[in-house]
């Protein structure tokens, strides 16, 4: 059964660094590529970041870029997400996804499976 276990969240000062992790298990995850989602509440899910199934390609949000890094550990089945000089519109509820098949994606129609979601509150 594929399962994704967010994990890392808080509350931070603005300026502040948060680093998110998810575990995965259930499927291959070298094969597949990887994102993070996030909701503010009264919002639609956006797409923050995605990583492809080796880690030799990335994407952001245009709001994040300069500040968030995807990465990953295939030998772990970890894939995090470095968040850097945090804002206040920055918080939301963080969810770690399983993308398309090998790329990335930024549509949250075209993942696979998710996270529970966890709370980043970046407070001014």
């Amino acid at each position: 059964q594929v399962q994704l276990v967010d994990s890392g969240g808080g509350l931070v000062q603005a300026g502040g660094s948060l680093r998110l992790s998810c575990a995965a298990s259930g499927f291959t995850f070298s094969n597949s590529g990887m994102g993070w989602f996030r909701q503010a509440p009264g919002k639609e899910r956006e797409f923050v970041a995605g990583i492809t199934w080796s880690g030799g390609g990335t994407a952001y949000a245009d709001s994040v870029k300069g500040r968030f890094t995807i990465s990953r550990d295939n030998a772990k089945k970890m894939v995090y997400l470095q968040m850097n000089s945090l804002k206040s519109e920055d918080t939301a509820v963080y969810y770690c996804a399983r993308g398309p098949g090998y790329d990335l994606g930024v549509s949250s129609a075209d993942y696979r499976a998710w996270g529970q979601g966890i709370q980043v509150t970046v407070s001014s």
